[in-house]
Order: structure tokens, then sequence, then C-alpha cells
């Protein structure tokens, strides 16, 4: 079924336009419109925290007079605009920031300081989450950013949690197993004795070069140290291995996120009549640079519901078959293979896989691979962001000009320069600058964060989903059948024989329950769905038209405004 968001949206589009200064040039106006400014300086690489801060002015600078006229108070308007002023700067900023130094022995005999760190934006809403990440580009300005960001992505898929995130300086490819278990006990420890780690704390979550193993090293650590009296100890974390309290679904989660985010706005029909297309997955087809965790399963899902893919492109080459690749086939050849290279019904791709002409473009390796050089070389209407920042300033402005669709996916991994601190918060327009990368983990990543809040749940109440209900709804199906069948006899006789009941291969496929992995892809579905009308209604609300981004900020604002607005500021 296709939806049609109505005319009202595609007017939006002209209208904010057409309001916008009219003694500016056109191209003054749109740029003004989209969020960038003349004076910005056009950097293919800006600092990331600087970014955020732009991108959270941006929206706060459109929402500011709507937060004003929706306090229900006695105040003035003045004072209400005071108010709004106050609490959108209590927002902004990181409200704590941990750095830490710790030694570890190297299984050599040498002695190593390893640095820490771990950022907690908000606590409107607890615990915090974020993942932690190995990386040597780790930083107190990344950690800061990304902490940001995930209290603005779990605002707007309605997780109650608020945003922290955490890293490790070190490069993991470096250190053997026992050394790494080492480093991450050892951290795990240091968060806690500062209060930085547990279940109603912080729940920290894989991130870049960690896992399920990291994450039952982290759980085992705590249970066994400061959450000993816990019994809720094992849910201070979550991505865990099954064995520890983890929950089916997870591992895909990313990628049915990146499927269900394109899911909901390919069969929007007003924003595919603006790309010149039809509505649903049927005669799409698409490209995937990457073909790792999140390639794979965004392969195989919209594969299944009717697109197809015709080409993918990995590191030590690319493939191409306009007929379409089987996934499975696919996944089976590179697990024998080692590489995608030769697989059968295919051929070489020469050139650039992101050039290719295709309707959906899923970049899913690294990040800026799409810039300013090539942005006008891209055939595709619509870019998935699969990657960690692949989508470079320059190139999303050429994007947004080109009149693409460019829905914002992962988490974001910039390198990381000193920058200076920009103001607490300022309703200027100027220095936005405008990056995919931003708010990637603002709407499509969140498949990963919806199913560790789901994961949480299951831990605090220590029961897996489905358990208590499985065989009741079950033999209600049976029953179900055995009533339509005995109503149908009683109605027409046994003449012929019992008249048989078949149920369609839909329903003979849920006659069962629903199992854990049922209800978690359900649950991240309809998170998403819902989500993607609330990011759609923000953009009709303050005629943003295409500005997916800014309605996503916007969007989150609001919401994490009325936290604070409704719970009161008794301490300042």
């Amino acid at each position: 079924m296709y939806r049609y968001f109505g005319e009202l949206l595609t007017r939006a589009a002209g209208t904010v336009l057409a309001s916008a200064d009219s003694a500016l040039p056109t191209s003054t106006s749109l740029l003004r419109y989209r969020g960038y400014s003349q004076a910005v300086d056009r950097d293919d690489d800006p600092n990331f925290f600087t970014m955020v801060e732009g991108f959270f002015d941006r929206g706060a600078a459109i929402v500011e007079d709507k937060l004003v006229e929706s306090l229900k108070t006695r105040e003035t308007t003045e004072q209400k605009k005071k108010r709004v002023r106050g609490i959108l700067k209590i927002i902004k900023p990181c409200n704590h920031v941990l750095s830490v130094s710790f030694p570890i022995k190297k299984d050599n005999g040498e002695w190593e300081v390893i640095e820490g760190y771990r950022a907690q934006h908000s606590q409107h809403r607890t615990p915090c989450k974020g993942g932690i990440r190995y990386s040597m580009d780790v930083s107190v300005d990344e950690v800061k950013a990304l902490a940001s960001l995930m209290t603005y992505k779990c605002a707007v898929v309605d997780v109650p949690f608020g945003g922290a995130k955490a890293g490790v300086k070190i490069n993991p490819k470096k250190y053997s197993d026992n050394e790494l278990e080492k480093i991450t006990r050892r951290f795990t420890i240091e968060l806690a004795k500062k209060g930085f780690i547990g279940p109603g704390i912080d729940v920290p979550a894989p991130d870049m070069s960690t896992g399920e193993r990291e994450m039952s090293w982290i759980a085992d650590t705590f249970a066994t140290t400061m959450g000993h009296y816990d019994i809720n100890a094992h849910a201070c974390v979550t991505g865990k291995p099954i064995s520890q309290g983890g929950i089916h679904g997870r591992i895909s989660a990313t990628g049915r996120g990146v499927f269900h985010g394109i899911e909901n706005f390919i069969n929007e029909a007003a924003y595919m009549s603006k790309l010149g297309m039809c509505p649903g997955f049927q005669d799409k087809t698409f490209v995937i640079q990457g073909f790792g965790n999140v390639g794979l399963h965004s392969m195989r899902y919209l594969h299944r519901f009717g697109a197809k893919c015709i080409g993918i492109g990995e590191m030590d080459g690319n493939i191409w078959n306009p007929n379409g690749i089987d996934p499975k086939e696919l996944e089976d050849y590179k697990l024998a293979n080692g590489t995608i290279v030769g697989f059968p019904n295919s051929t070489p791709y020469e050139g650039n896989i992101l050039e290719a002409d295709c309707d959906i473009l899923i970049p899913a390796a690294s990040e800026k691979q799409l810039t300013k050089s090539n942005a006008h070389k891209i055939k595709a209407k619509i870019i998935a962001e699969g990657a960690n920042g692949p989508t470079t300033p320059e190139a999303d402005r050429v994007f947004l000009d080109r009149n693409i669709l460019v829905i914002p996916v992962s988490s974001s991994r910039r390198r990381s320069d000193e920058t200076p601190q920009l103001p607490v918060y300022t309703v200027s327009l100027s220095p936005l600058l405008v990056s995919s990368s931003l708010v990637q983990d603002m709407y499509l990543n969140a498949g990963g964060v919806t199913v560790s809040y789901f994961e949480w749940l299951k831990n605090l109440n220590h029961v897996s989903y489905g358990r208590l209900t499985f065989k009741y709804e079950r033999d209600s199906n049976y029953h179900l059948l055995m009533s339509v069948q005995e109503s149908l006899e009683r109605k027409f006789g046994k003449h012929g024989g019992a008249i048989p009941i078949v149920p369609t291969s839909e329903f003979q496929d849920r006659i069962a329950g629903a199992s854990e992995k049922d209800i978690v892809h359900s649950g991240l579905a309809f998170t998403m769905e819902r989500s993607a009308r609330q990011i759609m209604r923000t953009a009709n609300k303050y005629n943003l038209g295409l500005d997916l981004r800014t309605a996503a900020y916007v969007n989150a604002i609001e919401k994490v405004f009325q936290v604070y607005s409704e719970a009161g500021l008794i301490f300042t």
C-alpha cells in the first residue's frame, strides 16, 4: 500500500522559497532555505563537532517561535522567550565528560598507558545510551559530538534514553585477544568507579571495532564487581551474546533499519513525485558499495521486497549484472572464496560503482566516498547512507541542488581536529555546515538503538519476549481454525466428508505464535514507520520541503524541550 502525504507537502517546497527574502537572488534564497551560507568556508572535510552544533543551531532557530507559542504559562511573551532560550542552552552542551588513563601489561611484558573517554550529553531521560568504539581517531570532541547525536536520535525514535558515547584510543588490530580483554575490563572498572555505567545510569553498546565479545566482557566485569548486589546488573550494557542476556535480531538490526527507512520514504507518493518516480520497490534497481554486515542485510530485505540489485562494490573489485544479483548466492560465494570478484553470472564493473546508473544508491563501505568531485556524476535518485559519514558537506549541497533525496543512515566517524568552542546557543543561520554524516544517527541507524532498548527491557524483566504467551497464542490459533471448520460443517453438513480449513501461507507462518525475533522485527518496523511519519509532519509543519535532516533535528529538539520544560528547573 502506497501513501500520499497530500498536496500540502508538495506546495510547501515552493512556498518556503517564495517566502524567503525577495530582495535576495534566487540562488542565495535557496542556500539560506537549505541551511547554507555564502560566507561559510566550503571545506569538504569540516570539523565534526562544529557541524553538530551548527545543525543544532539551525533546528533551534527554526523551532524557537513555536516553542514560545506552545508554553501554557502565565508568563509574559518576553519571559517565555527567555525560558525557551534558557532550556535550549541547557540541551546543547554535554553534561559530563570523563577522561581516563590506565596502564596494562602487554603479552610481551611491556607496559602501556591507555586513554579512554565517555561523554554523557543529557540526562533528561535515564539511563544514558551510546556505544563504545576502539579507534586511534577517538578524541574528546568526537565522543561529545556523537553523544549529542545519540540524544537526538533516541528522541526521534521515542526511545527513553539520554545520549552518551565512549571511545578507547587504540588500534585493536595491534593487540591480542588477551590484551583487548584486559583493556575492556579495566575501562569498565574506570567507568564504574566514576558512576558512568549501570543499568539505570549509563548503558554502553557496540560501536566501531567492538561487538558481542567486548559487551560480554563488560557485563561480566560489572556484574562481578560494582554490580554484585544488583539483580539487573547484566542490563548495564546491550549488544551481548544471547547466552549473556542478548536478544535475537540484534545483528541484523542496522540492516533492517536501513531497509525500513528506505521503505517509509519510497512508499510515500508525495516524495516520490518530487523525484519523478513511482512509489514502491517494484522495478527499482539499487547498487551497494560495501558487502559487509549492513550491506548484506540491506540487500537481503530490498531483494525480498522486489527491488533488484544490479551492482556491488568492494575494495578488491566491483561486479555488475543488469538482470539482478541474488544475495544468498553472493553471500555463499564470498564465504567460500573470500571475495565477490568472479561471482558467476556477473561481469566486472569498470569505473566507480557509486556512479553507476540505478534508482537507489547505498554507500555502505567507508566515510567520505561522495564528495564534491563526484557528486555531480551520481545518477541515483535516492541515496541511503549505510556507511560512516559517506557524504561530505559539499556533496550534500550538490545533491540538494540536483533534487536527489538523501536519507541519512548510520553513525558518523570524522577526523576530529581542535576547534574553538561555539557560542552556547545562537539563532544565527550562518554557521550551518551541512553534512550527510551528521544526522545519520538521527533516523535510519536508529534500528540499532531501538533493538538495544528491547534488549535492555528484556534484561530488566528477566524473561524472553514471547515466552509467557507463545503456547497460548499457538493453541488459540488452532482452536480458531477448528471453530471455523465446525461452524461450516454444522451449516453445510458433512455429506462429502469433513470440510478442510487450509490456512494461507502467511497465517501458517504465524500460527505457532510470535518468537522473540518476530516481536523484535515487528517492534523495529513499527518504530521506524512512526518516526518517519513524525519527520514528514515536522518537515511539513515548518515548510522544510526535502530537508529531512533539519526536520529530524527539529523533531528531536521539540521532544527534549518538552521533557525539560514539564519536569521544571528547580535548582536554577
